[in-house]
């Protein structure tokens, strides 16, 4: 296909992509829901495995009377209608970041109405972008509350640093769950084995006795005894744990078709059975749906109500999921899908279980609240199957979230660079980190083997989520006045309403801090204080790049020559600065006094939205008059952007400067006048894709010097790259201009270095203690040990050079 041709309908697709998105139908809002199934609600489905077995804990429900299975059953319905229902579907999904969500999107949110973001490269230009001025508020008045808080904040860096620990710390927690969550699954997988092997056991037991064997299953038995089951649930749980990480190299898409039709069986089956319960054993339990009965279990059992709401907080975990997994999907097709059924599912499940529990109060000790025994003896079997996949399902969607949190943290400097790869070329989202992935495998399969109980590990998981919940409603309640302009009483209500609701069952977690509650808090601090270590040092580098980098007047007062000697091709030098020339160039040029024909200072900037535009994507300028060849380009990327391998972003980049050279813009400098650089001159450029007059790179490597082929036939000749551009008739393009493209076109032809700074940083004689320990020890470890900036930014290692340089902090 030609060339041409294909840009323009790569152009076309990304137009068509953008209204699709502006207007959906019903047809695609409803297949959206129907994916959302096995993406977003596979945890929350499954939690009617674990939750009343957590929530009775103790002497709780031990009792011949219902009345504590009625308030266990009634706290868990006021749960699941308060929290996921009213906070999440109704309210905070309406404050995503243009189609994103998640704690740290609503930082993000925050950061793009208020500046107060803590790394000071944002220009007046990204302001300007189609992402910035989506779902625009207008502008609180000058002396409302609204502006006075946003001014408040942007004046006093310790009010940004709490909001930024405070975002950090909602996302540590989601890693603590997605830690959690599989250990707990599939340590529930296997209790539920060993329920029905034991159950298997006493019918052979039954067989094999009216065959005179039975002294070989009684030993079969006794070697299954409550002392030994663990020498099987634990193995078996480690097993599914490293199959379960194992896949996840393969990506989400190619096992997603699977996902939604697992949950979607699974909530029929529950709620199916739920409804079989009620009406077999007590059609009455629906009395339980009245508040009443909350405030006479919390009447009765007092301590012990108070300390199983850490159980039954259990019954709303991955509520956050339906906000974080929002960019996959849209805002309706998520309500559509969790109002429609998986609600209705769940508390038909719950019901269903308390119906049955309330007739069954003889059940054995060690399995008494189980999910397993209210399911239907002929049923067991089948609904076992149902359930060891929709915990798998569960735990994949939280381990998937994980990823891309992990993703955006490290786009916006607050994790260190680790390896992205993109499992799908159709959905942006799906990533799959190596790194992260074996370090959350060691991490469950460690929480599995210490704990060996799920009840320990509910403990943890409740704190986990409810601290997440917290997190998310103090965030929430600012974007309500600062992003939303509502009145700050809907924010007090919002905050105090929820707010206590989540504190409340925060304290029931709190403590048990003792009983598996501090792995969720020792998981934080680890992960917070890497993300803050990380954050303090790149900030730290930042401003030394900013102090130290070199005036456009140095490089104006060198002359037309600039004192160097230049060398055919084109040279980027990596650099986080947006304006002035970084100090690793000049450190460069003083050891080597030589640099290429075409030089670009290129800085790759992720901005605080999820998506740049393609047309948007770059901003281009020139340093110095026309003939230093010298430019300026800053590439924008959001953090949920997709950067392309080194071949097409050299072509984008290379096509890029041309366009800028085909607008006869002068960037910074006019040829005409050696005025210095000013940011404001910079000029935004779209990829070839998005343009509707495309500069057409064509290259051609077909073309082989003879001379070289005639020698030794076993020598290697590799074929002469030939660039071409193919230039629109209109506008037209002045003399200097071609000169400029034709010199640019030979340079391209010959080829792209990269020069990336290899920074080595120490903390300046005379600091404290613990910017010593955290800048030598704390940011050298984790820059030793995380990848490559060269890797990180995709970046051939034949065409790299590096160039290192020590940063007194």
């Amino acid at each position: 296909m030609d060339l041409e041709h294909a840009i323009h309908q790569n152009s076309a697709k990304v137009n068509w992509a953008y209204a699709k998105n502006r207007k959906e139908s019903w047809k695609t809002v409803l297949a959206l829901a129907y994916q959302s199934l096995g993406v977003v609600y596979g945890e929350i489905s499954t939690s009617p495995l674990y939750v009343y077995r957590n929530a009775f804990a103790g002497d709780i429900g031990r009792s011949e009377t219902n009345e504590e299975i009625y308030g266990v059953l009634s706290l868990v319905f006021w749960t699941l209608t308060l929290v996921p229902l009213v906070k999440y579907v109704f309210i905070v999904l309406k404050a995503d970041d243009n189609g994103e969500g998640g704690t740290f999107a609503l930082y993000s949110l925050l950061c793009r109405h208020a500046k107060v973001g803590l790394l000071p490269n944002c220009q007046v230009a990204d302001e300007e972008l189609s992402e910035y001025k989506k779902h625009s508020y207008g502008v609180a008045p000058e002396r409302s509350f609204p502006s006075r808080l946003k001014s408040m904040l942007e004046r006093h860096k310790v009010l940004q640093r709490i909001l930024l620990v405070l975002a950090l710390l909602g996302t540590c927690m989601v890693i603590g769950v997605g830690v959690l969550k599989p250990a707990i699954s599939g340590d529930f997988v296997c209790f539920d084995l060993r329920y029905i092997f034991l159950e298997f056991v006493g019918y052979a037991k039954f067989l094999f006795e009216l065959n005179a064997v039975f002294s070989a299953v009684s030993g079969l038995e006794l070697s299954m005894s409550k002392e030994h089951h663990r020498y099987v649930e634990v193995p078996g749980a480690c097993i599914i744990l490293i199959g379960l990480f194992a896949l996840q190299r393969y990506g989400t898409h190619r096992v997603a078709f699977l996902f939604a039709p697992i949950i979607c069986i699974w909530l029929f089956c529950i709620s199916a059975i739920g409804i079989y319960n009620v009406f077999y054993w007590n059609p009455h339990v629906y009395q339980a749906l009245s508040p009443y009965y909350v405030f006479q279990f919390l009447r009765k059992t007092r301590r012990g109500g108070w300390m199983s709401l850490g159980g039954i907080l259990l019954c709303i975990t991955g509520s956050e999921a339906m906000f974080a997994g929002l960019g996959h999907f849209s805002q309706l097709s998520i309500k559509i899908a969790f109002t429609s059924l998986v609600y209705p599912s769940l508390i038909l499940a719950y019901m269903g279980q308390a119906a049955y529990f309330s007739r069954h109060h003889d059940v054995e000790q060690e399995y008494h609240f189980g999910f397993y025994v209210s399911v239907p003896e002929k049923l067991r079997w089948p609904v076992l199957v149902i359930a060891i996949l929709a915990a798998v399902v569960g735990s994949q969607s939280i381990i998937t979230g994980t990823f891309s949190i992990i993703r955006q943290c490290s786009a916006l400097s607050c994790f260190p660079r680790v390896k992205v790869v993109h499992t799908s070329s159709k959905i942006h989202g799906q990533v799959y980190i190596p790194e992260i992935n074996w370090l959350l495998m060691v991490l469950c399969l460690a929480v599995t083997i210490g704990f060996r109980d799920t009840k320990l590990m509910g403990n943890a998981s409740g704190l986990a989520v409810v601290s997440v919940m917290l997190v998310t409603s103090c965030l929430m309640s600012l974007v309500i006045v600062i992003c939303w302009h509502k009145n700050v009483l809907l924010a007090i209500g919002f905050v105090l309403f929820f707010g206590t609701i989540e504190a409340l069952f925060f304290s029931a977690s709190v403590i048990k801090f003792f009983e598996g509650a501090w792995v969720p808090v020792a998981l934080a601090f680890v992960f917070l204080t890497v993300m803050c270590v990380w954050h303090y040092g790149t900030l730290k580098k930042y401003e030394f790049d900013v102090q130290n980098k070199v005036s456009i007047s140095w490089l104006l007062s060198l002359g037309p020559s600039l004192g160097f000697a230049r060398v055919r091709g084109i040279g980027l030098v990596h650099t986080e600065l947006v304006s002035g020339i970084p100090a690793i160039f000049s450190h460069f040029v003083t050891n080597l006094p030589a640099f290429h024909q075409v030089l670009v200072f290129l800085c790759i900037k992720h901005v605080p939205v999820p998506h740049v535009r393609p047309e948007e994507r770059f901003l281009v300028g020139r340093v110095g008059p026309r003939g230093f060849r010298v430019y300026r380009c800053i590439v924008r990327y959001g953090y949920h952007d997709v950067h392309k391998d080194d071949n097409e972003f050299e072509k984008d980049l290379v096509c890029s400067i041309a366009k800028f050279i085909q607008a006869g813009s002068g960037g910074a400098c006019n040829s005409s006048n050696d005025e210095p650089e000013k940011d404001g001159k910079m000029t935004v450029v779209g990829t070839n894709s998005s343009s509707s007059h495309p500069i057409l790179m064509r290259e051609h490597e077909n073309d082989v010097d003879l001379a070289e082929t005639s020698t030794e036939s076993h020598k290697v000749v590799q074929p002469k790259k030939r660039v071409r551009f193919v230039v629109p008739e209109s506008p037209k393009i002045d003399v200097g201009a071609m000169e400029e493209l034709k010199e640019l076109m030979e340079a391209r032809e010959v080829g792209v270095a990269y020069i990336i700074g290899q920074s080595y940083m120490r903390a300046k004689p005379g600091s404290s203690m613990l910017k010593k320990i955290v800048i030598n020890f704390g940011y050298e470890f984790l820059r030793k040990n995380s990848r490559e900036p060269s890797c990180a930014l995709s970046v051939p290692h034949a065409s790299s050079l590096e160039v290192g340089m020590m940063y007194q902090v």
